[in-house]
């Protein structure tokens, strides 16, 4: 699942070389891949395995590397941070994320569930007016509405696509609208370890809660427990390299890269799971796109 803009609340990077911007702008290439190859690869599993089984593996893997992450900086004491219940409240929204587009991926194709996900920018826009005190706009307002529209083509009326798995991703980027707004507010005072220690942990208990009633049967073989153990780590990698890439680089020059991801799932959707969208959902998600890349260049 991360990303229009997966990455943790992060010390902006220092001024660095031409050489270590570049690398920067791999490393975050890279992590697209890995959390695209996640997603595709959540996708194929979903067809033989539960999918709270297959997110608590996922984040078994993140929460590990969040400890790691949390030794690194010195290993300060969480319950000493500030702002307990929004760190709270953020965590509670990226489980949502993750527990309702798993869910939603066994009835929707990879590419439109990826689009309609990746609305969330927009909504984010459109909820800083009142959760942030921001001023939006009228070019913003008009590219959040461009977006919206884009959303429409893929879900209009009469299109194949299952309506409770629709619900379900638009309440997966609603909540991770909600996500980035509480990352905004807390980014200065809670350093960002202690932000994704909390994150990851609040994760990994909210997806363990369901999990041993949805216990895979029969049980992996081992070929496919590997690959699932794999996509776990794959998604710790994507982490790491997220968090690279922001050291390195603005996260504003980042940002409009984001969209690549979308056109990974288009790809993997159509060359990987045969299920490519049609032209009306294609014009879609250039829309979405479209608006998104220009709310992350403005900002």
């Amino acid at each position: 699942m991360p990303p229009p803009a997966r990455s943790e609340a992060l010390p902006s990077p220092a001024a660095g070389t031409a050489a270590s911007r570049r690398a920067g702008v791999l490393l975050f290439f890279a992590a697209l891949v890995a959390f695209a190859t996640f997603d595709a690869g959540a996708k194929r599993l979903l067809e033989h395995y539960p999918a709270p089984f297959l997110n608590v593996v996922r984040y078994t893997a993140v929460a590990t590397l969040a400890l790691f992450l949390l030794w690194r900086a010195g290993r300060p004491r969480l319950r000493d941070a500030p702002y307990k219940g929004l760190l709270v409240l953020r965590g509670l929204m990226l489980a949502t994320v993750g527990t309702c587009f798993m869910t939603a991926l066994i009835w929707m194709p990879l590419s439109e569930a990826t689009a309609i996900y990746f609305t969330s920018p927009l909504i984010m826009v459109a909820l800083s007016p009142w959760l942030l005190g921001e001023r939006v706009r009228a070019a913003q307002w008009a590219a959040v509405a461009v977006g919206f529209a884009g959303m429409l083509l893929i879900v209009r009326p009469g299109a194949d696509l299952p309506w409770l798995g629709t619900l379900l991703m638009a309440v997966s980027a609603v909540s991770y609208a909600v996500f980035q707004v509480l990352t905004r507010k807390l980014a200065g005072p809670v350093p960002g370890p202690v932000q994704y220690a909390y994150t990851a942990l609040i994760c990994l208990i909210a997806t363990a809660l369901p999990a041993p009633f949805f216990l895979p049967d029969p049980w992996p073989a081992t070929p496919d427990l590997a690959l699932i153990v794999g996509l776990g780590l794959c998604s710790g990698l994507a982490q790491i390299l997220l968090i690279s890439a922001f050291q390195r680089v603005p996260a504003a020059t980042l940002a409009p890269l984001n969209y690549f991801q979308l056109l990974l799932a288009v790809i993997f959707s159509t060359f990987w799971l045969q299920r490519p969208p049609d032209s009306l959902a294609m014009a879609g998600m250039l829309l979405i796109m479209a608006a998104g890349m220009f709310l992350a260049l403005r900002r």
